[in-house]
């Protein structure tokens, strides 16, 4: 059966009220969580950015939900770092943690003063990071000479069964890509006819493991508020690659979306105070066979919307039709 997680979104929310919402969102039902990791907001309007590792103990700690994050070794991290963060909440929390890795957005990782990368760049230094960090989940010794430089590093904490390392991916490509060395895909939103296709060049390239999907959503009672959450929250997030990994400052994506059509925001999240619509959308999802998806509210505001999903749309999703 499909698992229904709750988004954490850094971006937007108060990382004490995060904690909240998502402690109430276990209550409500919701059996999963997973959690961004951003240095800045995609937008001055969404206005948070909390440090996700630390969020990320005290979310374990205060549930019993698995949690998941997504995550760019390589520029802002140091992969042994992020190692050592997966490996120490790995034994903390046996089984119940798992890291999405992926080659990062410049808007996080311009801070360090190094250059951005072209992506085939940027790829090849995350398969360097994957392989470090695998190496050094197993117990080994590791150094390493390349895109990132690794001096005889050892974790002397580790979890009994290293945490999965899952494939972050928005492109038939990448995906296709991720199956050399991921223990799982993770993917947004998209039109069926892509993510279908994504899966299939994920599994037919032996990609192995669960699919994971983050699934924006606007609802509110009524439909103007939806529609108004979504434009206010996200419309400095329509951008496909590479305009999306490469903007660096919050300044250049309020820019540039200013005059963002909602039609546009719409195209990007599922906007609607329809549940039954919601449930519809989900749906689809579920005949794709994705094995967790995480929803995320994309208004600042949370406990309504999981209140409402978590009495009125999961129940529906988890029933045969």
């Amino acid at each position: 059966m499909t698992v229904f997680g709750f988004h954490a979104s850094h971006e937007q929310i108060h990382p004490a009220k995060l904690l909240a919402a998502v402690i109430h969102a276990e209550r409500a039902g919701f059996d999963a969580a997973m959690s961004s990791d951003h240095f800045s907001p995609w937008s001055a309007r969404q206005g948070q950015s909390g440090f996700a590792w630390s969020w990320l103990g005290a979310a374990l700690q205060a549930t019993n939900l698995p949690f998941g994050v997504v995550n760019a070794p390589g520029q802002r991290y140091h992969p042994a770092i992020i190692a050592q963060a997966i490996g120490t909440l790995g034994a903390m929390y046996p089984g119940r943690f798992w890291a999405a890795l992926g080659t990062g957005e410049a808007s996080n990782e311009h801070i360090t003063g190094d250059g951005w990368p072209r992506k085939d760049v940027r790829n090849a230094r995350l398969r360097e990071c994957v392989d470090v960090i695998r190496a050094l989940l197993a117990g080994e010794e590791v150094s390493h000479d390349g895109l990132v430089r690794v001096d005889r590093a050892k974790l002397w904490t580790r979890p009994e069964r290293p945490p999965a390392l899952i494939g972050a991916a928005v492109s038939v490509a990448t995906a296709r890509w991720c199956a050399e060395w991921a223990d799982g895909l993770i993917t947004v939103n998209a039109p069926a006819d892509h993510l279908r296709q994504m899966i299939d060049a994920y599994r037919d390239a032996g990609g192995r493991g669960p699919l994971h999907l983050q699934a924006h959503v606007s609802w509110a009672p009524d439909q103007a508020e939806a529609e108004a959450i979504a434009y206010d929250q996200w419309r400095s997030n329509v951008f496909a690659p590479p305009v999306c990994w490469d903007l660096e400052m919050t300044e250049h994506f309020d820019a540039v979306s200013a005059d963002v059509p909602l039609e546009k925001v719409a195209s990007t999240v599922h906007v609607s105070a329809d549940l039954g619509r919601h449930v519809g959308w989900l749906e689809e999802y579920l005949a794709l066979g994705f094995d967790q998806i995480a929803l995320h509210h994309v208004g600042q505001e949370q406990r309504a919307f999981i209140d409402t999903f978590g009495a009125e749309v999961l129940p529906k999703l988890r029933t045969p039709a």
